[in-house]
């Protein structure tokens, strides 16, 4: 049965504009949770079917291996897997007044066969997942901000994006 994470939040740009940021490689060290390296990447990335492997630092997931499942103009997806867990991460953009409603979704299985896994995932795992993914999405919104020039040398005008 899988299990699930998810976060949302609000970004000052459109759709498009949300998943190409969402999607390119050369952004993710400065929003994804635990970022550290890009291993490899295929040609064609982000189109679908394309695989990046990326690390993470000390004390984090370790290596994590990403094929893109869907791209397009509202929706990102990536099947993943790590030692910890395997699913599909969903990364989807709706148009409102003044940009974008964005989700980030993490459809998941442990790879742990303890009996215990359930209890562990519900007390500790889904929490930390959600955590991880509330931050990710924190610093893409500054990253999105950047991108609509609502950013002074590092500081939100008007207090940044809601989340």
């Amino acid at each position: 049965m899988p299990r699930s994470a998810r976060v949302t939040g609000q970004v000052p740009v459109d759709p498009e504009a949300a998943v190409a940021l969402w999607s390119d490689l050369r952004r993710w060290p400065s929003f994804v949770e635990g970022f550290a390296r890009l291993v490899s990447s295929t040609p064609g990335w982000p189109a679908e079917g394309a695989k990046v492997v990326w690390e993470t630092g000390p004390g984090g997931r370790g290596k994590v291996s990403e094929k893109v499942t869907e791209n397009a103009a509202h929706a990102f997806a990536t099947r993943i897997v790590e030692k910890r867990l395997f699913g599909v991460q969903a990364f989807s953009a709706e148009p409102v007044p003044g940009g974008s409603r964005v989700e980030i979704a993490l459809e998941y299985e442990l790879t742990s066969e303890s009996p215990l896994r359930g209890v562990t995932d519900v007390l500790f795992i889904r929490r930390a997942l959600r955590d991880s993914l509330a931050r990710t999405l924190r610093r893409y919104a500054v990253e999105a901000e950047d991108d609509a020039g609502l950013r002074e040398r590092g500081v939100a005008k008007g207090g940044g994006a809601p989340l």
